[in-house]
């Protein structure tokens, strides 16, 4: 009986922790022909992520206008928004699908955003900060480069 208990929790670990890895590190991913990771989403999942990254570059708009305007204001409010208050918590099967990396670029692009705001707001200096908006800037192409969004069973 015993061997047999140790068997069952050795086994029941191992489940846990190959759900642990899928769901915290892997997601719901597959290689795709154009070199970027697809996450394999439903079409709801895929309209709340796209939504989310208009809003980012909905704000980039309005910072690159008042940048050049000078604004420095606007600028720092703009990035305040979209910096890490901005974060909600999305449904936890969505989560799970996205893979560790998107997860890390997403948030980090939110501290970007904070960055931003910190530097228009202290430096005053329009080419300091506009020198940080192309640092957040390499967030937005790098994961447009490694990562698409397809739509579970779409036949992609």
């Amino acid at each position: 009986m015993k061997k047999f208990s140790l068997l069952l929790n050795v086994i029941l670990i191992g489940v846990i922790a190959y759900g642990g890895y899928k769901f915290l590190i892997q997601g719901s991913v597959k290689a795709t022909d154009d070199g970027r990771t697809a996450i394999m989403l439903t079409a709801d999942e895929r309209d709340h992520i796209l939504g989310d990254m208009r809003g980012f570059l909905e704000t980039v708009q309005g910072i690159t206008e008042a940048l050049g305007q000078g604004d420095l204001k606007t600028v720092a409010d703009l990035g305040t928004a979209a910096g890490s208050a901005a974060v909600e918590a999305a449904p936890a099967a969505l989560i799970g699908k996205l893979p560790l990396d998107f997860k890390t670029l997403g948030m980090d692009t939110h501290g970007l955003f904070d960055d931003l705001a910190k530097t228009a707001t202290e430096s005053g200096d329009v080419a300091k900060t506009t020198a940080a908006l192309g640092d957040l800037m390499l967030n937005c192409t790098g994961c447009h480069a490694g990562y698409r969004f397809d739509v579970e069973g779409a036949g992609k």
